[in-house]
C-alpha cells in the first residue's frame, strides 16, 4: 500500500512511518517544513508539503494514495477547542476524498475518561472527557463507514511512552524539578493507561491494513498505571520527596496540567487484540522511566 500519514515526523508518527516501511508499504508523509521533508526523505518516505490548514492539499494526498493514517494534532493546549475544529475539518476533507473508494482512513483519538470505569472499545466518545476536542472527529470518522470508506478510530492513552517522549510523563518530571517534589493528588491511586510507541505504531499498521469499517480500536498495553508508582520513580530519580496534594493544592502545584495529573482512567484493549491479533511487546511505562532517557 501507498499510505498517506499526517503527523509523520512526530513522536508517534515517525514510529508509524518506520513500521509501515519495514512491512513493505510506501509512505507519503505530510511535511509542514523543509526540516520535516528532509527527515521524511532520510527515513525513506516521500514528503508531501502542506498542513492541516490546507484542505485542498489533504484531499489530493488522500485521493492519490491507498489509505490514510491521521495523527497530526495541535497539542499546544493554548486553544484545544480550536485544535479540535481543525482536526474535524481535516477528517471531513480527507473522508470526502475517500468516499466510495473502500480505502482505509485511520483517525487518532483519545480515551474516554470517566473515573471508576474501565473504558472499552464499545464506549462512544465522551464530550466531558479529557479528549473531548477529538470527539466530533470520532463521530465524523465512524459516519464515513457508511459512505464507502473503511474508516476506523484508534484511541491512544494518556501515556504513549518511549525514548523521545515529549508528553505527559515528561511534564510530571519537569514540574517535580521545578517544585522540588514529585506530587500526587490524594493517595495517588488514580491511574493512566499506557502503551509503548512501537506497539502503538504496529497497531496503526494493522489498522490501515485490515481494521473493519466503523471499528473503534484501543492502543492500550497497560490498563492503568497508578500515579503514585510513577511519582515514586520520579522522586527517587530526582532525589526529591513524594508529596500528597489536595485538589486545590494540585491546581497551584501543576498549573494548567492539574486536570491531567488528577485523571483516573482505566482502559481495555481486549477487543482490539482479538480482532487484529495485536499483542504489545514493548517495555512497560515504569521500565521506560528507568531506561528510556526521561531523566537526561
Amino acid at each position: 500500500m501507498r499510505v498517506f500519514v499526517t503527523g509523520a515526523t512526530g513522536f508517534i508518527g515517525s514510529a508509524v512511518v518506520r513500521e509501515l516501511l519495514s512491512a513493505g508499504h510506501r509512505v507519503v508523509g505530510l511535511a509542514r517544513s523543509d526540516a520535516s521533508a528532509t527527515a521524511l526523505e532520510a527515513a525513506g518516505a516521500e514528503p508531501y508539503r502542506g498542513s492541516l490548514a490546507d484542505p485542498d492539499g489533504l484531499a489530493v494526498a488522500a485521493k492519490e494514495t491507498d489509505g490514510v493514517i491521521h495523527l497530526a494534532f495541535d497539542h499546544s493546549f493554548t486553544d484545544h477547542a480550536g485544535a479540535g475544529r481543525a482536526d474535524l475539518r481535516a477528517v471531513e476533507t480527507m473522508g470526502a476524498a475517500l468516499e466510495g473508494t473502500g480505502k482505509p482512513l485511520v483517525v487518532t483519538s483519545g480515551m474516554v475518561t470517566e473515573p471508576g470505569l474501565v473504558a472499552t472499545e464499545d464506549l462512544p466518545g465522551d464530550p466531558r472527557s479529557a479528549g473531548a476536542a477529538r470527539v466530533p472527529s470520532e463521530a465524523a470518522t465512524l459516519a464515513l463507514a457508511g459512505r464507502g470508506v473503511r474508516a476506523s478510530v484508534l484511541r491512544l492513552p494518556a501515556s504513549v511512552h518511549g525514548r523521545g517522549d515529549g508528553g505527559f510523563v515528561p511534564r510530571l518530571i519537569a514540574v517535580a524539578r521545578e517544585k522540588g517534589a514529585a506530587a500526587v493528588v490524594g493517595d495517588g491511586a488514580s491511574t493512566w493507561p499506557a502503551v509503548h510507541r512501537r506497539d502503538a505504531a504496529r497497531l496503526f499498521r494493522l489498522a490501515v491494513e485490515s481494521a473493519p469499517a466503523g471499528a473503534r480500536l484501543h492502543g492500550v498495553a497497560e490498563e492503568g498505571v497508578p500515579l503514585r508508582d510513577i511519582a515514586a520513580v520520579i522522586g527517587r530519580r530526582l532525589d526529591v520527596p513524594v508529596v500528597r496534594l489536595t485538589p486545590e493544592e494540585a491546581r497551584e502545584h501543576f498549573g494548567w496540567f492539574a486536570g491531567f495529573a488528577s485523571m483516573d482512567v482505566r482502559a481495555s484493549s481486549e477487543r482490539t487484540r482479538t480482532s487484529l491479533g495485536w499483542q504489545p511487546t514493548g517495555p512497560t511505562l515504569l521500565a521506560d522511566l528507568e531506561d528510556a532517557g526521561y531523566f537526561g
